[in-house]
Parts: structure tokens; C-alpha cells; sequence
């Protein structure tokens, strides 16, 4: 059994009178240690897919299972316990409180779980410093750069502990060089902790860092190399 299997995942929504579905009947699978990554012009349903796989959103229609668990079945409180529990979420503009320093910010989604301050703090300290964050701990957001910010994103996102990672754009406001730093960083968390990785680009170069790339258009999925073949419409 696939880590996330998707079966016929529909989500339709209503701007005014229009009816919308950026995903129809999609089928995948993604296996436990694998690094995905998803790609596709804007609108093609990349982020809504995320947004599913995270718990943040619900299908309209189909099947999504995650490590056994029908999300669908879920009430909103045992939702929100397994999406605190199993995923860990990178976004594009780092969504940092600016009012936090690094280390509070990271600490943020232990908050949620019932630890001693010592663990808390292990935790914090044990993240920070598998990417390379640690010597900014007291800064604020607006003392780092935006590389170093979304190394206290990363940290974020894993200091749970965190089953599957989904990243939505990681690298999309950073210059080559620190977009370079952070993808590599990407590829230690899945080839050395093992994390699932799951993520959304517009940049091909990023996508090479991927096990496999998927391109999302009206939605159809299609690898790469079916793309470039003229393989199956």
C-alpha cells in the first residue's frame, strides 16, 4: 500500500455562478520515501492537490488516503490532530510571525502537543540545527535573509517530526544560489531522515532534485518523459 494513495479526487469550487475544477478524477499513488514533484502552468490544480494531500482542504468528490486514513471520514478536531501530526508544511513566502524570533517560530507547532519545556527545546535546537539555522536563533525575520528564513521555515515544518513534508513553491522568492542551498537541504531531509517529500515548482531546474516529476494540467497527470515522447493524451 502507497504511503498516499488519491482515487478519483475531484475538488470543485463556486466563484459566482461559474463552477470551477481545477482536479477531476486523479489517481496517484506516492510511496513512503519518495520525492515528488509537481509541476504545471498556474490554475492546473497543483496547490489545491497539496492543499488535500496537507488536510488543509477537502475533495468534493474520490478517495484520500494517507497512511491508512480516510481524511474524508475525519471530523475537523481529529483532522487538525493528524495534520499537526503528520505533515509539515513550507511555503512559498515562509509565513513567519515577524514578531517571533527564529527559535520561538519553530517552536510554534510544538505548542500544540503536550511536552515538557526541556523537549520542547531539544527539538527546537535538534531542527535548527540539521539545516543550519542554529547561530540565528534570536533573530527576528527581518534580521535574515530570505534563504535564512526558509531554513526557519524547514525547521518549522520538521520539528514535529513530521511523516510527509509538502512544500508549495519553497524556492520560488529566492535567488539561484540560496534556491540551490535549499533544495539540496530538501534532498538530505528525504535521503537521510527518510521524509516523504512532496513538492509544488514552476522551476525545471528544482524538479531535477526530484525523484520523479509529474506535470498537472486540466487534470491529467503525466510524467515528464511523457511529455517530451508525445506519450498517452
Amino acid at each position: 500500500m502507497a504511503l498516499i494513495e488519491c482515487r478519483g479526487l475531484t475538488r470543485t469550487y463556486k466563484k459566482g455562478d461559474v463552477e470551477i475544477t481545477p482536479l477531476a478524477n486523479l489517481n496517484l499513488d506516492v510511496e513512503s520515501g519518495a520525492f515528488l514533484a509537481l509541476m504545471g502552468p498556474s490554475g492546473s490544480g497543483k496547490s489545491t492537490l497539496l492543499n488535500l494531500i496537507a488536510g488543509i482542504d477537502r475533495p468534493t468528490k474520490g478517495s484520500l488516503v494517507i497512511d491508512g486514513h480516510e481524511l474524508a471520514g475525519m471530523s475537523r478536531s481529529r483532522l487538525a490532530q493528524w495534520r499537526s501530526q503528520t505533515i509539515g508544511y513550507i511555503f512559498q513566502l515562509y509565513n513567519l510571525v515577524p514578531t517571533l524570533t527564529a527559535y520561538e517560530n519553530v517552536e510554534l507547532p510544538l505548542l500544540l502537543h503536550p511536552m515538557r519545556r526541556k523537549e520542547r527545546h531539544q527539538r527546537v535546537s535538534l531542527a535548527m540545527e540539521l539545516v543550519g539555522i542554529a547561530d540565528r536563533h534570536d533573530h527576528f525575520p527581518r534580521q535574515l535573509s530570505g534563504g535564512q528564513e526558509q531554513r526557519v521555515a524547514i525547521s518549522r515544518a520538521i520539528v514535529t517530526d513530521p511523516t510527509i513534508i509538502v512544500a508549495d513553491e519553497p524556492t520560488g522568492d529566492l535567488d539561484s544560489a540560496s534556491a540551490e542551498s535549499i533544495m539540496s537541504l530538501l534532498v538530505r531531509l528525504n535521503e537521510e531522515i527518510g521524509k516523504t517529500l512532496v513538492m509544488v515548482t514552476h522551476d525545471a531546474h528544482c524538479a531535477t532534485f526530484s525523484h520523479k516529476t509529474l506535470h498537472l494540467d486540466k487534470g491529467r497527470l503525466a510524467e515528464a518523459s511523457e511529455l517530451v515522447t508525445g506519450g498517452a493524451a
